[in-house]
This record gives structure tokens, C-alpha cells and sequence, in this order.
């Protein structure tokens, strides 16, 4: 008698991830090439309402809500990460298969990938934190080495820009001391 191992959800297999992509600022004539990547990773036709991000003259920003195969928001982000000028985050739901995944770019900062837990946490392994703590013991800060496990410096730079809509006024907040 031989035993077959079946997936603990059998619908999961088929349950495709959803997920956003925000396109926070994008350079307007850059927009259609930002469209034609989309469309390339998505598999059909994309058109996105850009509006003018006024934080940042002469770009753009916009977003898309998917739905397709898990998998796909981290094809998104690598899609639009040819495009350097850009500032984008990309968000995959989690699905009772699989956690979901945050990316946030930036021009400066590059890359950021965090996993989501079914709750919207940000999740970090256990390896990763042991790493951290053993890093401190080398390096200083804990806090500062955290820090860089949340993506706290992309969220400092995307912040103004998540708020800055056409209509909606922007307050730029700096610590001070």
C-alpha cells in the first residue's frame, strides 16, 4: 500500500494572491514603461490614473490593486526595479498557503523586503534577529540594527509620499535633539 502526501488546504493551490502596487513617484514620461512592465509581470493590459505627485515635480504617482498566482508581487517588484527613478512599494496578501510579502524602493535606499504575517505584521525570523543581536555584540546599537530589520528608513522616506495626493497638504515632520 502506497501513501500519497496531499497538501493540508487542496484549494489553496489554486487560490491566487492579491495584492497593490503603489507608485509613489515615477518621472511622467516614465509612466507608460512603468504600464507596459506591469502588463508583462500581470499578463494583460494595464492602464494606471496617474496623478501629479507634488512633492516631487514633473512625476507621477499612481496605484494598481491585482490578482494573480502567488508569487506575483515579488515579479512586480522586480519588474520595476529596472526603472531606477522610481519610488514603489508592493504588497501581496497573505493566502491560507503562504505569507504575504511588502517591498518598499526607493532611489536612494534601494530594496526593501519584509514578510506579512495574516495579520498585516511585519514578520521577522528568528535567524535574523540571533543575527542582529550577535551583530550588536560586535558593532553598538540594537536599536539601530532593528531599525534596519523594519525597514524604518524606508518608511521615514516613503512616508511624505503615501500622504502627498494632489488636494492633501504635506507636513514635513523632522526630530529634533
Amino acid at each position: 500500500m502506497s501513501s500519497v502526501l496531499k497538501p493540508l488546504h487542496p484549494a489553496d493551490a489554486t487560490t491566487p494572491a492579491r495584492g497593490v502596487v503603489y507608485v509613489h513617484s515615477c518621472p511622467r514620461a516614465l509612466s507608460p514603461h512603468v504600464e507596459w512592465a506591469l502588463a508583462e509581470v500581470l499578463g494583460l493590459e494595464i492602464t494606471v490614473e496617474w496623478t501629479p505627485q507634488i512633492i516631487a515635480s514633473g512625476t507621477v504617482r499612481g496605484e494598481l490593486s491585482w490578482q494573480a498566482a502567488p508569487g506575483t508581487g515579488a515579479m512586480v517588484a522586480s519588474a520595476l526595479g529596472n526603472f531606477a527613478q522610481l519610488r514603489y512599494e508592493v504588497t501581496e496578501e497573505p493566502t491560507p498557503a503562504r505569507e504575504g510579502e511588502r517591498f518598499s524602493v526607493t532611489p536612494s535606499l534601494g530594496m526593501f523586503r519584509a514578510t506579512i504575517g495574516i495579520h498585516g505584521d511585519l514578520m521577522i525570523s528568528e535567524d535574523r534577529i540571533k543575527a542582529a543581536i550577535a551583530e550588536v555584540d560586535a558593532e553598538g546599537d540594537l536599536q539601530q540594527r532593528l531599525g534596519v530589520l523594519l525597514g524604518t528608513s524606508w518608511d521615514e522616506e516613503l512616508e511624505p509620499f503615501r500622504y502627498a495626493g494632489e488636494g492633501n497638504s504635506v507636513r514635513w515632520l523632522h526630530r529634533v535633539g
